[in-house]
């Protein structure tokens, strides 16, 4: 059985314009400037339309999600919320600047753990248990899910391999592929 997937990046955000480490304990809403973002983006047809629609439960993802696709159920799925970024969370890189743990991950690519945040391995495996919970929900049918960037960088990078930093996509934007559920492999992945 072949799945299309769809991965949506949830619209701007006040901290993403002030480059903040927006992660699952800031759940703040879309800014005006995101919300006419996506309005622009869905005028402009960039989105395929799904037979069910996943979000993350957080504001940001849920109003995205509305507003892409106002005539469908939004299915809520706990797991696909942000990396914790514990110590960094809602700061940005001036706040940061001089913080030794700060500089440690950034010397790391942002590879070494996150001090009092999530584990990017255990951040990736529940990602991943979302992405599962949400292929067997979808009993074959066509989904676009509502994320973060992280998220949806875990995901593809699981599936397809490579860098987690490969898979960045901006506000608004993401990926789209076909899935085989029987080989577990993603082919068709192309930039939304």
């Amino acid at each position: 059985m072949t799945i299309t997937i769809q991965l949506i990046r949830h619209g701007i955000t006040k901290g993403n314009l002030e480059k903040r480490f927006i992660g699952c304990r800031t759940d703040e809403p879309l800014c005006s400037q995101g919300i006419e973002e996506i309005k622009k983006l869905t005028d402009a047809k960039i989105y395929n339309d799904s037979d069910l629609i996943f979000s993350s439960p957080l504001k940001r993802c849920i109003e995205t999600a509305k507003l892409i696709f106002p005539d469908k159920e939004i299915n809520i799925i706990e797991n696909f919320k942000e990396i914790d970024f514990g110590l960094f969370e809602n700061l940005n890189h001036k706040e940061l600047n001089g913080n030794k743990s700060y500089q440690r991950w950034i010397d790391s690519n942002g590879t070494d753990d996150l001090p009092c945040g999530e584990k990017l391995k255990d951040f990736a495996d529940r990602t991943m248990d979302a992405f599962e919970k949400m292929l067997k929900a979808s009993n074959g049918k066509s989904v676009s899910a509502v994320a973060h960037g992280g998220t949806i960088m875990a995901i593809i990078s699981a599936l397809k391999g490579g860098n987690f930093y490969d898979y960045f996509c901006q506000n608004g934007h993401g990926y789209i592929f076909d899935y085989s559920a029987e080989d577990k492999k993603i082919f068709n992945l192309r930039k939304i």
